[in-house]
């Protein structure tokens, strides 16, 4: 079996002395990995995407590198850099809280500094109030500790990222890029809007200055509801975690129904659960019934892997018992689950009008549920950019030290088979946001489904 040693410079060893606990034992070290590694093999829906001869070879180099870490920090480190490998943005492992809680991402004693990914760079989008002249929002990060940015976050950061989209990627490693512990320091190079370029080295610490700017909107409203022209209603469902966002919309339905055309926000909704979406969903497409995810999970039956090794690929076509056994033997048995049906009855009127659904990157799990529940609905139009394209079913479990990890279980895709796990739902209209929007304050997906929704409306 080949051995794949894992890079030393992705180690992003933190010399910051007193932080750091190194309570885990060899030992323990080497039995979270393994344990990690067997829920996968067991566990993993997505196991038949791995290279499995690699996988086997980097957990066996691996018994050697974790025993030789220095602290509990860098054995994550290696864990994470492991479980990032399989590609999946429901199978993680996090550092346990007292590593967490000292890690430090915006504050830099004098400066606090918010980061997104826009156009595919590392664009400040906040600073702290007195140093909005020094930094102005939309000033890119062209490099780090002599690096570029995208060297740099090759090297230090998406490396130790579980994502299954590789936008889904991008967006949180820019945004956990200067992510450090108390003390650590980053020599930055950055341009901006101007076009100047400056360098400023910063340090973590601290800072103690609460404003920003510019002044965000920090309230976490279920709905966000207005009028906009020409009695196009705008409705923001920003999230599925609190069934209280069904009783919301149910009082905005009386100003609903003068509604000539309807957008529905699903940009800042990361989930939840899918039948508040669906309850939602009713009043809005004329369907009595719906079809939702089709899942499958792996199935295991230790004789008929017994009896697979006995087989091959040919034998599978004898008989069907031979096919089971073939499969259990290579891991890719399934069980199918019953398709989401889902009954639409209400006793109020539906709005079936010209729809805009605005998608986006942060659209996540059950709200890509309700799009899947949608889909096909000739009255609605997807318009932004692809969804955060991962759900599914994680088993949940502590490793040595208290941190966690979990593994996807289930395998969610379109009700015909298509899927959008590591692809995400894919908008019907594509607008993506550029620095350009973000610097003059305009909103190009909302800008594009009023233009479309104006055209059908009657």
């Amino acid at each position: 079996m080949r051995k794949i040693i894992l890079p030393i410079l992705l180690l992003f060893i933190v010399n910051v002395f007193g932080q750091i606990s190194s309570r885990l034992t060899p030992a323990e070290k080497v039995y979270g990995l393994s344990k990690f590694w067997q829920e996968v093999n067991y566990n993993f829906v997505y196991l038949n995407k791995v290279n499995k001869e690699k996988w086997d070879s980097t957990y066996v180099s691996l018994i050697d590198q974790v025993q030789k870490t220095e602290n509990d920090y860098e054995y994550y480190r290696l864990m994470k850099h492991f479980c990032a490998t399989l590609r999946d943005g429901h199978t993680n492992i996090d550092f346990p809280n007292e590593i967490q809680s000292k890690l430090i991402r915006t504050d830099f004693s004098e400066y606090r500094i918010f980061l997104e990914n826009i156009e595919h760079k590392a664009i400040i989008t906040r600073i702290n109030l007195s140093k909005k002249n020094i930094i102005p929002p939309g000033s890119e990060i062209i490099s780090v500790n002599g690096l570029s940015t995208k060297e740099y976050l090759g090297q230090f950061v998406t490396p130790f990222i579980s994502s299954s989209t590789s936008h889904g990627l991008e967006d949180e490693a820019t945004i956990l890029m200067l992510q450090g512990f108390e003390g650590e320091q980053y020599k930055l190079e950055i341009k901006k809007p101007d076009g100047k370029i400056f360098e400023l080295t910063v340090k973590h610490s601290k800072c103690l200055e609460t404003e920003t700017y510019p002044i965000i909107d920090n309230t976490n409203n279920l709905i966000d509801f207005k009028w906009l022209k020409n009695q196009i209603a705008y409705l923001a469902l920003n999230s599925f975690q609190d069934q209280a966002i069904d009783s919301l919309f149910i009082t905005k339905l009386p100003e609903l129904y003068a509604a000539k055309a309807l957008i529905i926000d699903l940009r800042k909704n990361g989930g939840g659960n899918g039948d508040y979406g669906l309850e939602i969903l009713k009043y809005l497409i004329p369907n009595k019934e719906v079809l939702g995810i089709k899942s499958r999970t792996r199935n295991h039956i230790s004789t008929y892997k017994a009896w697979g090794e006995m087989t091959n690929a040919q034998d599978t076509t004898i008989h069907e018992e031979y096919k089971k056994a073939y499969l259990n033997y290579i891991g890719e048995y399934y069980h199918d689950f019953q398709n989401s049906r889902k009954e639409l009855e209400t006793k109020g009127k539906r709005i079936v009008i010209p729809t805009a659904v605005l998608i986006g990157h942060n659209t996540a799990s059950a709200a890509e549920d309700f799009l899947i529940y949608a889909d096909n609905q000739p009255h609605f139009t997807k318009i932004g950019s692809p969804t955060y394209g991962s759900t599914g079913q994680p088993y949940h479990f502590t490793l040595p030290g208290d941190g966690q990890a979990r593994v996807c279980t289930k395998q969610d895709t379109y009700p015909d088979g298509r899927e959008f796990v590591g692809i995400g739902i894919i908008p019907d209209i594509l607008v993506e946001t550029t620095l350009s929007d973000y610097l003059n304050s305009k909103d190009p997906v909302l800008e594009k489904s009023i233009e479309i929704l104006n055209k059908k409306i009657k």
